[in-house]
């Protein structure tokens, strides 16, 4: 595996550093606004926790709709970019398990994105995209694990973990139980290594 580029299909010119810092700032702001007050949240409000003016943000995203848009991209980044990372500096079990929080914590805050996203993401391409970048993402952990106790069953596809993350992600986020998901995380995990 080369590694995990969780990139958008889209090209675009570089960005000048304060700009890209400017950009990062907006982005990270936005998803904890998103996550927190749902899409509803107001872009004064994104901007305000970025440290930035309302018009450096219409400058790099004219509608709302591209800033959900561009959020998504960027947290599907980061997480799939976590997984070398963690992999590199944890046991590979407790890379996966912090990978697969990680994931959860992603879902929660996709969900205060849904209605938009519903809207934006029509794309199936788009869809399939996300899903292959993260099936990577658990390959890649998976594959860190080889040969390191405990170790991955053999017979485990990194589709289906993923899959069995999503229904995690539902079941918790439907009984709004946060810790119900590391609690099903515990017992996904020994069926991936098998003890």
């Amino acid at each position: 595996m080369t590694g995990i580029d969780g990139g958008g299909t889209t090209s675009r010119r570089p960005l000048r550093a304060d700009a890209q810092r400017n950009e990062d700032r907006l982005l990270e702001a936005a998803a904890e606004v998103f996550a927190e007050e749902g899409p509803g949240a107001s872009v004064k409000d994104v901007a305000r926790r970025a440290g930035v003016g309302v018009g450096t943000l219409y400058r790099r995203f004219p509608s709302k709709e591209l800033l959900i848009e561009a959020v998504y991209r960027h947290e599907v980044q980061r997480l799939c970019g976590a997984a070398e990372e963690l992999a590199a500096t944890l046991a590979p079990v407790e890379a996966l398990r912090t990978w697969m929080e990680r994931f959860i914590d992603f879902m929660e805050a996709k969900q205060g994105m849904a209605d938009a996203l519903r809207v934006i993401l029509t794309d199936d391409g788009e869809k399939l995209h996300t899903r292959t970048l993260l099936v990577d993402a658990v390959a890649w952990l998976l594959d860190a694990g080889e040969g390191a106790p405990p170790v991955p069953r053999p017979d485990v596809d990194a589709r289906d973990v993923l899959m069995a993350l999503g229904g995690i992600s539902l079941m918790a986020a439907g009984e709004e139980q946060r810790e119900l998901a590391s609690r099903l995380i515990d017992l996904l995990l020994r069926g991936v290594v098998g003890h």
